[in-house]
């Protein structure tokens, strides 16, 4: 793996203005002189991180934790959530390079600490941290369950349906459109260059964590994916948190549609074997795919079992 020195060195070489590094600059690698790259995207795989643009102002990061969303006009520059510490920092190097160290938005898709962890890093650098207003709650019932809210900076600013900001010339909504993975997840688009970050309303072919202690709901989730594939028009790029081994974070409407069918086969899984008098345990022990929904595999289903069979018959039943 290059010194992470180096491909600082090279982005410093390559970006050389926002015009150029977006559309057509060739990136020059201080390390490698001969070699040239066309975007981001052709930084080496063994990079520890991934830095890329996508459209207009606005790219991705990801390391360690959910997907970051940047959006870099000049001196304005916003964020969409912070996996942790030491990822923020890596990303905030980058971000040097393009603008300042200060920044007018950081957004929080929802509560999670593999996508808030890294907040702390931006206080006193930002002039609002934004979230659902559940999100806000969710993050500091957290915190406090474990004796940490010094160590966490939560979101000062907070919503209920919608939220509007414009930062440098991009206009950006934040919207809400029920339960789902918690009773907090927010969608972030940067509408001039139509960037959206769903945060965790897609695990694009990963078991999803379902979290019923911070009020989600399996059938809502599944309405929210209706209102998320009504809103989004067919040249709207769609980033997630987290997707499976060989599958992308940047989403086509298809693999909304995919996840969408998945959470419906849980459901039908799980509410025909409790009508069967199938035990959770049972279920547990004997179930590797959700019929319908081959394409989620690997560890996890569990979780996806227990949340189901919550919502249809209690934690109890």
């Amino acid at each position: 793996m290059p010194p992470i020195r180096d491909r600082r060195q090279f982005l410093h070489h390559g970006a050389l203005g926002l015009a150029g590094l977006y559309l057509s600059g060739t990136f020059l690698s201080s390390c490698s002189p001969k070699t040239t790259y066309k975007s981001l995207a052709d930084i080496p795989a063994d990079a520890p991180y991934l830095m890329k643009h996508l459209r207009g102002r606005v790219g991705y990061f990801t390391e360690k934790g959910g997907t970051i969303a940047w959006m870099i006009d000049g001196k304005n520059a916003a964020v969409v959530d912070t996996q942790f510490p030491e990822q923020i920092d890596h990303w905030m190097v980058e971000a040097k390079i393009m603008t300042d160290d200060q920044f007018d938005a950081v957004f929080n898709t929802h509560h999670h600490a593999d996508h808030t962890s890294g907040n702390i890093r931006f206080k006193n650098k930002t002039r609002k941290i934004i979230a659902h207003t559940n999100s806000q709650l969710n993050q500091q019932k957290a915190a406090e369950q474990k004796s940490n809210l010094p160590d966490v900076l939560l979101p000062d600013t907070t919503f209920s349906d919608q939220y509007r900001i414009k930062i440098g010339s991009e206009n950006i909504s934040c919207h809400y459109f029920g339960p789902a993975h918690t009773n907090g997840d927010a969608i972030v688009h940067f509408e001039d260059s139509n960037v959206a970050h769903i945060g965790d309303l897609v695990f694009n072919r990963r078991f999803p964590y379902i979290d019923k202690g911070a009020g989600a709901s399996i059938r809502s989730w599944i309405s929210v994916h209706d209102a998320l594939l009504h809103y989004f028009d067919k040249d709207t790029i769609i980033i997630c948190g987290h997707a499976g081994q060989g599958y992308d974070v940047i989403l086509k409407k298809e693999d909304i549609k995919a996840f969408q069918n998945y959470l419906s086969q849980l459901l039908a899984f799980a509410e025909k074997n409790i009508s069967n008098g199938v035990t959770l345990d049972a279920l547990k022990k004997n179930t590797y795919f959700i019929p319908g929904a081959e394409q989620w595999l690997g560890d996890g289903i569990v979780r996806s079992l227990e949340a189901a069979y919550i919502e249809l018959n209690g934690p109890k039943g």
